[in-house]
């Protein structure tokens, strides 16, 4: 137990390593991911993709989502990712429960006993199918995974009946795992990828909700960070969690032996420079490399002073005379600057938040300065805007765009996907950020899907892409828009499929107006203006009809198909069929 927690009036560690689901923080990036996670579970089988960098919280992501998946999903949870094919499928069969022959003592060959662990965990499987039941393996560090152990899953994903998958498998890692299922070899399994999702770091507005919510987990009754923490927390951190809480955590051992009662952004600064390694005490490495320079430029010294003339044109060519004509132009260079002693507010805060939002953590990138403050005509939240009639400039941010689409009965979404049928499935135009080659991101607006080209606005006009170029270029985020029925105001369930939020009675009118009109057989059922199950299923007709994930519940993606299907003028990426 730590001993700041008496001071501060704690009843736990705010801010331990520790993945507890009791302290997610339910940013924007981790509501994605779960969703992701939920629309790879509702498929029929295959694998789901979550990667992140270190100490983005894809442990305690995923510990949360096993913590409440519903009762008939079983999970076999494989924390160790360093083990061969037999270890593996041993592994899984034990958290399953399958019961397995003892190699050793039935003097089984490593094959025979890797064809013993199939074919039991086929037969447990095809029980579970039939009592109504899921399964779902999830492999943790999966970047570690053997290319051998992961053409095994992929052999695992053909378990099924002669309808249904059996198997539902999630690889959780590091961003490296990406390039290792682009690999040759492995391109079946990567083609079998239902859902994918990256997670990034928190972004600057969500780093001080982060802390208030842990420090409000712990016990907390009081703000005990000063306001200008957040600031410089996420200049020191870039908003990765973990190095937050390392950095949260010495800060409050430091201000409990000054006897402080609340941390201030001067303390956070030096806690940093005490743990990160970009702080400013200077290493044993780079002593010895400034020693290496000094010694360098001082043999330099004596060769320039003592060589002949002839001999330094061979020895430094570079450093012949110059010509009169000639003349160098003096160079300046500046100092390098430390994070901890960088003026907070030197980088745009719309820089900061592109950064981090648009642009994949692994990536030394950076916006150019045009797309901080493009021209009315070539903004693409504007030309977003314009493509649902609404004319306006002016719009240069995310959080304008929301509230100009507010005004004109529109809602703003931004999403991360993990291929073109996500975007098939959206089917609205939206904002995409493509790599160019000059290595900055580049907004567009995404207008249109053909077969084999992606059809884009930006300051030229509208301009083809090569599918295969685009999804080289894509880096996955996606900002859209659209129109609710103007009585929306939140998702409706039954209490069978979910929260209970059914009170909604011209919304529930509107809907059985829909579908019956799409269907003559959904008859109108008479709820008192209430979202009922018999409803709740007509919805879920609906939605196994249309491809749609089918939960029972009235929520954006079947609210936006139904207003496609009833014909409402609307933008589309692509026509139906």
């Amino acid at each position: 137990m730590s001993i700041y927690l008496q001071h501060f009036a704690l009843a736990r560690e705010p801010f331990s390593i520790v993945p507890d689901p009791g302290f997610l923080y339910p940013s924007i990036y981790h509501r994605q991911a779960v969703a992701h996670l939920k629309y790879g579970l509702d498929r029929e089988g295959g694998f789901i993709l979550l990667t992140g960098e270190v100490g983005t919280g894809k442990t305690t992501l995923t510990r949360t989502m096993i913590k409440r998946i519903p009762p008939h999903v079983r999970v076999a949870y494989i924390l160790n990712s360093k083990l061969n094919v037999a270890d593996v499928l041993a592994s899984i069969c034990d958290e399953l429960d399958i019961d397995l022959p003892d190699a050793s003592e039935l003097s089984l060959t490593k094959q025979s006993f890797t064809k013993q662990c199939i074919d039991a965990l086929n037969r447990n499987l095809l029980t579970a199918h039939a009592d109504g039941k899921k399964t779902l393996i999830v492999l943790e560090e999966a970047q570690n995974l053997t290319p051998e152990v992961l053409e095994t899953l992929r052999l695992l994903s053909n378990l099924e009946t002669s309808t249904h998958k059996l198997l539902h498998i999630l690889l959780v890692g590091q961003p490296e795992l990406l390039d290792i299922l682009a690999q040759q070899e492995l391109r079946q399994l990567n083609q079998r990828v239902v859902s994918r999702f990256h997670l990034s770091p928190l972004d600057k507005d969500d780093l001080s909700n982060y802390i208030n919510h842990r420090l409000h987990r712990a016990g907390a009754k009081r703000p005990i960070f000063d306001s200008d923490c957040a600031a410089v927390l996420f200049r020191l951190t870039g908003g990765v969690p973990r190095l937050i809480n390392l950095v949260c955590h010495q800060s409050l051992l430091a201000a409990y032996s000054t006897g402080a009662q609340t941390v201030s952004g001067k303390l956070v600064k030096q806690a940093a420079s005490e743990i990160l390694s970009d702080g400013k005490k200077p290493s044993v490495k780079k002593f010895w490399l400034w020693g290496i320079f000094i010694a360098l430029v001082f043999s330099a010294g004596l060769i320039m002073k003592f060589a002949p003339a002839e001999m330094m044109g061979r020895i430094f060519p570079v450093m012949a005379p110059l010509k009169a004509q000639e003349k160098p132009l003096p160079t300046v260079i500046d100092p390098p600057i430390s994070p901890v002693d960088q003026p907070l507010e030197e980088v745009p805060e719309q820089l900061l938040s592109e950064a981090i939002i648009a642009i994949p953590v692994e990536s030394e990138m950076r916006l150019p300065p045009e797309e901080l403050a493009p021209q009315v005509s070539a903004n693409p939240f504007v030309g977003l805007l314009a493509l649902w009639g609404a004319e306006v400039a002016g719009v240069y941010s995310e959080e304008e765009l929301t509230a100009v689409a507010s005004l004109n009965n529109l809602r703003s979404e931004k999403v991360s996907l993990g291929d073109m049928a996500a975007l098939e499935n959206i089917n609205r135009p939206g904002i995409v950020w493509l790599l160019e080659e000059t290595g900055y991101l580049k907004s567009y607006v995404l207008e249109q899907l053909d077969v084999s080209e992606i059809r884009l606005q930006d300051r030229q006009g509208t301009v083809a892409v090569p599918l295969e170029d685009f999804q080289r270029r894509w880096n996955g985020n996606f900002l859209y828009l659209w129109r609710p029925p103007q009585s929306y105001i939140s998702p409706l369930s039954a209490t069978n499929y979910g929260v209970e939020n059914t009170s909604n009675p011209e919304l529930v009118d509107w809907l059985q107006a829909q579908l019956a009109s799409l269907d003559n057989s959904n008859e109108i059922i008479i709820s008192g203006g209430r979202y009922t199950p018999a409803i709740a299923q007509q919805v879920l007709r609906f939605q196994q009809q249309q491809g749609l994930v089918a939960d029972g519940i009235l929520g954006r993606e079947t609210l936006m198909r139904l207003a496609q299907l009833s014909g409402e003028t609307i933008p589309l990426l692509k026509e139906a069929d």
